[in-house]
Parts: structure tokens; sequence; C-alpha cells
């Protein structure tokens, strides 16, 4: 797609406080005054994050109900069953409360649900089928269940409390459950509503080790380290695509720092098949290379293998289910092809469907592991709104994905009255339909995006964070773009425009989708030039004889033990192409 450069303009006056505050290279100091880093206490603990500044977890609505119902467990030996999703943020919610709940001596179990089985969240069946023979007393999920209002209630009726945890929207009206832990609660001032459903778990325990520890609790057993869970939660926060920011920023940096240490010997097997170097491993790392894997479980086949995974103390039995994470994950990526490929048809014969709003389409058989994957990669395609729905027998499922500018939740709320059910976030939601209603819920869905989404939004935008001339990269800058890590959601790599930039080389690498290029600026010779690699390439014209524009990321790239610059291309047109109004 067309892609509209926005060249920010970092206001000089903050660039040059953070420049001071930091003693950092100029253009690091743009970046972070582009953030809105402003005051000096904010950059510094950005810079630097620390577990100290993390907020208390108390000011959490319903947290010292839920700790004081789950201390009363562990003292009195009820039976506690740790309820959780089939995602990577729900798999490490999981494995980190249960690791702390056997620690602090608990009776405690864990239930992942079959993503086609048995749906997402908690059901009245679980309750009567699962709980109850297991002489359960106490459910807490994590990651789900705050619309399950059904389930708790027959899990009320059968004398089973409910304590739920989750990080998704959340109506006012809310679950009667002995705790609701959620931070989109419309009641909850905490502040914390960016944390993932691992993250949410996190502050339970942070709360609970506290209330526990007031009880001496902990005369009797060690009390646990809770930055060793920060591996765990670092994953499922990176994986999840929340925002960056605060919490989530200091518990993913630090937990990537542990990643790396592999401490885990689940977590060491799959970087090893992953081909990552632990040393240098970064949010793109987990999110595009461990989270497929990972997640893969869940959607081909049960998500109980990634528990297991992380549970395993034993490096045999990690690379055996490892071995198997991978085998899934390449039959995922055969699923995922087959589906791109009816959808590529489908718009071939159908070109108008590209014409609206939003891209709804249904098809018998598509297989509902991956359509969340590939509704995201039509988003990125074509820069719309993108509902994914099999069709089945009874209720169809589908799985949703937004852009920005369009609050997905919003919009399926809007035309819910055609909905079975729905769930999620702004960005990403499931759903489920009946067949007869999805016709009229493509053509209400259009509606709702034609009117709430502003036309430029349908235009995928390039935030540029200043013009970057090829000699002022240097090693001091390298290394400090890699501090700004973890990139994602309100924390984005930083971007960079050049001009008159010359090709010297384009090689077919990636089986011919992508070019490894080398580029130098301003008419210098071959050997001051850098390493570039432009990712499906298609038809982007890379004549050598011209000079061009580009907007690309900077990285360095770690070979057989060197490190050297490299320029990930996103974006390149000829010079003296007409510009567009936005740019600068």
């Amino acid at each position: 797609m067309k892609k509209r450069w926005e060249i920010l303009r970092p206001d000089p006056e903050i660039q040059n406080t953070i420049r001071k505050t930091l003693g950092c290279h100029p253009i690091t100091a743009a970046v972070l005054a582009n953030r809105d880093r402003l005051n000096p206490a904010g950059i510094r603990d950005f810079w630097s994050p620390s577990l100290q500044a993390l907020r208390p977890p108390f000011a959490l609505q319903d947290i010292q109900k839920a700790v004081e119902r789950i201390s009363a467990a562990i003292e009195s030996k009820q039976k506690i069953l740790i309820f959780g999703d089939y995602d990577v943020d729900g798999v490490t919610a999981t494995v980190i409360l249960l690791e702390f709940l056997q620690h602090a001596g608990a009776l405690v179990d864990y239930f992942i649900p079959h993503r086609l089985h048995d749906g997402y969240g908690l059901r009245a069946r679980h309750i009567m089928e699962l709980a109850a023979p297991r002489g359960i007393k106490l459910i807490i999920t994590v990651d789900c269940g705050s619309t399950d209002h059904a389930a708790v209630a027959v899990a009320n009726a059968a004398g089973i409390q409910v304590i739920i945890t989750d990080h998704h929207q959340i109506p006012a009206d809310i679950p009667d459950a002995a705790a609701v832990v959620n931070p989109k609660r419309l009641d909850c001032s905490a502040g914390l509503a960016h944390l993932s459903g691992v993250g949410v778990t996190f502050y339970l325990i942070m709360a609970l080790r506290k209330h526990l520890r007031d009880r001496r609790h902990w005369q009797s057993r060690s009390e646990p380290n809770l930055k060793a869970m920060c591996d765990l939660i670092s994953l499922g926060t990176i994986a999840d695509m929340v925002p960056l920011i605060h919490e989530n920023r200091i518990l993913s940096k630090i937990g990537l720092e542990l990643i790396g240490a592999g401490n885990r010997p689940g977590l060491k097997a799959l970087i090893n098949a992953s081909r990552i170097g632990r040393n240098n491993l970064g949010s793109d790392d987990v999110a595009f290379r461990l989270a497929p894997r990972l997640n893969a479980a869940g959607r081909m086949d049960h998500a109980d293998l990634a528990v297991k995974l992380f549970l395993t103390r034993q490096a045999h039995e990690a690379e055996q289910i490892t071995l198997r994470l991978c085998e899934l994950n390449d039959a995922r990526q055969v699923a995922e092809k087959k589906i791109m490929a009816s959808i590529r048809n489908l718009l071939w014969d159908n070109p108008h469907l590209l014409e609206k709003k939003a891209i709804v389409l249904a098809h018998h058989g598509w297989h509902l592991g991956v359509l969340g994957i590939v509704a995201a990669k039509l988003v990125e395609q074509y820069g719309r709104p993108t509902i994914l729905i099999s069709i089945q027998e009874g209720f169809c499922k589908g799985s949703a994905r937004s852009i920005p500018g369009f609050d997905l939740y919003q919009g399926l709320a809007a035309c819910s009255g055609l909905l079975e059910g729905f769930g999620g976030h702004q960005m990403a939601a499931g759903l489920s339909i009946r067949p007869e209603n999805i016709e009229d819920f493509q053509t209400q869905f259009e509606s709702t995006v034609a009117e709430t989404l502003h036309p430029q939004a349908l235009l995928p935008t390039l935030l540029v964070d200043c013009e970057l001339a090829f000699q002022y990269i240097s090693s001091q800058l390298l290394d400090e773009l890699n501090v700004l890590q973890p990139f994602g959601v309100d924390n984005t790599e930083p971007c960079f425009m050049a001009r008159n930039v010359a090709i010297h080389d384009a090689v077919e690498v990636g089986g011919g989708s992508h070019r490894r290029l080398r580029i130098s600026q301003n008419n210098r010779p071959m050997e001051n030039s850098y390493n570039a690699i432009l990712f499906n390439a298609g038809t982007t014209d890379l004549s050598s004889d011209q000079l061009h524009e580009l907007v690309f990321r900077l990285r360095w790239n770690h070979w057989n033990g060197r490190k050297s610059p490299q320029m990930i291309i996103e974006d390149i047109r000829p010079m003296g192409m007409l510009k567009q109004p936005s740019d600068t």
C-alpha cells in the first residue's frame, strides 16, 4: 500500500534538556522528545527501568478481597483451580500463578481450555464437568472471565467461589464473583489499564505475597523472588501487543534480560530452536519468533503443551516439547497460506470488496486457530479493519483486527444485536454469530466503520522521528537506540528519513521476496556504504542509477560474533516524487 510519511518535529528545548540529562546522542534525544519523555525524572526512569518504580497493587479494585480469599484457601487447604487462556498471555499468567501458589503450599491445579472444542472463557460446563467433580472450592481465572456471568452463577450455586483476573474490556455489569480484578473496570482508578493479563496476575501475586507476609506465612518457607517471574511476564506482555509503557516497559525490559539468561530449560530450548542469540534478544524476537511457536500449541493442538514447556526442569523434555511446538508452527503456516490463497482469489474475483471501509469475509472450513493471524496480515496489506468468520454448524466464529483510529471493541458493540457474543480490545477481538446473521452483520459493521473512521486513517502512516544523515550514524547512537527497547505499541521503534540515497547492489534473498542492499548517501563511494534490507520488496523500483528518499529503522546486525550497522527499509521512493501535503 501507499504510505503517508509524517515527519515529526521535536521541540528543540525539550530535545536539549533530554540530551543534557542523559548525556546522549542528539538523535536519541530527538526520539525521546517525540515520545513525550518531558521531565528529567521520567526520562531517567524510562532510560533505566527498575522494579522499584512499579506502582503498588492495592489500588486495584477488589485486590484486597482476592488476596484474603486466596489466603484463606491456602491456609484451610481448599482445592484451587487456575483457569487460564490459550494464548501466550494466558499461558504465562497460568504458570506464574501456579508456581507461586505451589511454593506457598496451596492445593492447586490448572486448566487451559481447548480453543476449538471449548472456546474462549469460563463456561458453565467447566463448573459442572471439571471443577465440581474434583472438589474445587475456588477458581481463579487469568486473562479471561470478565463477561462470564453464566459460569460464575453456576459456580456460586455449586458452592464454588470465583476470582476473576483479566485485562480485557469489561462492561459496567460485572459478574457476581468473589472478586473481579480488572484494571479496565469503570470503578477502578489504579491507572493500570495498560497491563496485560499476565501483568494483572503479577499484581495479584505482589499483593498476595505482601498479605501472606503480614500473616507470617513465610516464616515456614522462603519468600518467593518475584523478579524471577519477569521472563514469562515479558513474554506474555510483548506477545499480547499491549502498550509497552510504564509497568509494561519495566517488566518487559527486565524480563528480556532474564529470558536471555536461559534459566528455564523450556525457554532455553525454544530460543535455540528459533535460532536466536540469547545475548541480543529483543522484542522482535519475542513477537515474531518465540510467540508464534508458543501460540501454535493453542492454535493447532492444545495450549497445555506450552504450559508444560515452562514448567519442566528437564532439558530433554524441554527439547521434545519444543520440537512438537515447531511442528505445530509449521502446520500453522500451511493452514495460514491456504486461507490467504482463498482470500486472494475471492478478492480477485470481487474487487469491489476492497472499495469498502472494512473487510468482513466468511467461508466454510477456515481453520479457527489461524484466523487472527490472517486478519492481521490483511490489515497490514490493505489498511482496513478486518473480520474473518469460519462458517460452522450452529454458531460461526470469527477473529477481528483493527487499525489505529478505529476502536474494534466499540465497533462490535454497535453491532452486538446481530452477534451471539464478542470480546477483546480496541485492536483485536473475537466473536460468534449465527450463519443467517452474517450478511446483515457485514452491512452494519461497514456502516459503523464508515461513520466513525476518518478517511485519512485508511492510508497507513509512517511516523518519522527525524531526518538522519548517514554521517551521524555511530556506535553510540546504535547502542542508545537499543536501550530504548522493548519496542511495541506506544513505544515504537525509531524511524528515520534520508535523502539522496544511491543503491549500489540489490541482491534477492528469502526466496526472492526480499532484497539485501548496499546504499550510500550524497554520492559517497561504495566503501562508505551501509547494509540495508527491504522486506517484501515486490515491484519496488530499485534502479541503481536513481537517487531515492527512504524511511528506515536502524539496528545492530549480529553475525558470527561481530556486529555492524544495518538499516531496515520501511518505504522507498524516487527523489523528486510529488510530495504529500503532510510531508515536511
